[in-house]
């Protein structure tokens, strides 16, 4: 039986510095903006077409769990598509509360309803994440070649500021957040922060090879399998098929919500390419559900973008938190709905597979 000791201490602490991480991204993207500018542009958006996005939003949990289901295969594993689709819900509903602690917790989930051991299942997933970041890289080297003028444009403009910003010798926004709290030796002040995270991770080091040896080397046996699972796919189309799928509807999801704004209605496929890398970037952070983090990379991604276009960089990075107050609550909102859809219908699936293994 796979079982795991939570450490509340350690999870309360990961909550508070994704909120922490969430709150200073979320202040250097609404600092300085006209708040009256984007609530008219949400008054005035077309919603319906985000309900068409949030359509390939849901598709492409049902896609992933399709996927999973043929990278369990070549281990002996057949599972219900619906058990994956529920998991899969409720380790994005995780990643809400404790950033990339979804992983973990879908794996378990699966464990509670089909028995496919958790370090397998975690190999699977490891291997989904190295085939997603493949696909971001084609997303790249498609933004690179049809949008390489906004990132030309964009670059100018930083510089330029920068330039402007030296001779001034005016702080950035991090800065400006450090002088609030009365840091202003900031060459001290990165050094130290640079010490204490090589610190910090030296001693996970430690800490893993003397004390977690055996576990890892176990952990890291079935992380193992579950990669070298791909090797083994006996439909190697189908899975090509269904990662294309899921992309194509992250796409769309992306993509779509455009439509909503007319500011932004008449984006191309090209600034859709774009705004999917900009967004994924910004969803890398470890802030709780991307907040802060995506609306400050929407807000400088069309920034890139308005002044690729000739217009004002400021009304771009406006009309970008316009994007993410919609896109950014479409996610948390299908996260929270499938998400909490999934509780009761994985404990009634968990329950059935218990009194199976009885009886």
């Amino acid at each position: 039986m796979e079982n795991k000791t939570n450490n509340p201490l350690k999870s309360i602490l990961t909550i508070i510095i994704s909120l922490a991480f969430a709150g200073f991204f979320l202040w250097l993207a609404l600092r300085g903006f006209d708040f009256p500018t984007i609530q008219k542009s949400l008054a005035k958006a077309n919603y319906l077409w985000v309900v068409f996005a949030s359509v390939f939003g849901i598709l492409a949990y049902w896609f992933r769990a399709v996927r999973w289901n043929l990278l369990l295969e070549p281990m002996g594993y057949k599972i219900s598509t619906s058990n994956a689709f529920w998991t899969i819900a409720f380790g994005y509903l995780m990643n809400l509360t404790i950033p990339r602690s979804g992983e973990v917790a879908r794996a378990t989930a699966l464990y509670g309803v089909e028995k496919v051991p958790v370090s397998k299942s975690v190999g699977t997933i490891i291997l989904e994440r190295v085939i997603d970041l493949v696909c971001m890289i084609g997303f790249l080297v498609l933004t690179v070649i049809f949008k390489f003028d906004a990132i030309v444009s964009f670059y100018d403009y930083v510089t330029e500021k920068k330039k402007i910003s030296t001779e001034k010798q005016i702080p950035n926004g991090f800065e400006e957040f450090l002088m609030s709290l009365g840091i202003n030796d900031f060459d001290s002040f990165y050094l130290i922060v640079k010490v204490f995270i090589l610190l910090l991770i030296a001693s996970a080091i430690f800490y893993l090879i003397k004390f977690k040896r055996a576990q890892l080397i176990n952990f890291g046996k079935g992380i193992w399998e579950g990669i070298a699972s791909i090797s083994k796919l006996q439909k190697k189309g189908k899975f090509i098929l269904y990662t294309i799928g899921i992309w194509v509807c992250y796409y769309m999801a992306t993509y779509l919500v455009c439509f909503a704004l007319p500011e932004t209605s008449n984006f191309t496929i090209a600034d859709g390419f774009f705004i999917i890398v900009v967004g994924t970037l910004g969803m890398i952070v470890p802030a709780s559900g991307g907040i802060g983090a995506f609306n400050l990379a929407m807000k400088y991604g069309f920034m890139a973008l308005f002044i690729s276009m000739g217009k004002s960089a400021e009304f771009g990075g406006e009309m970008g938190l316009t994007y993410s107050f919609i896109s950014l609550p479409l996610q948390i909102v299908i996260m929270l709905i499938t998400g909490l859809l999934s509780i009761p219908i994985l404990a009634r699936a968990r329950t059935a597979a218990v009194e199976d293994q009885v009886f």
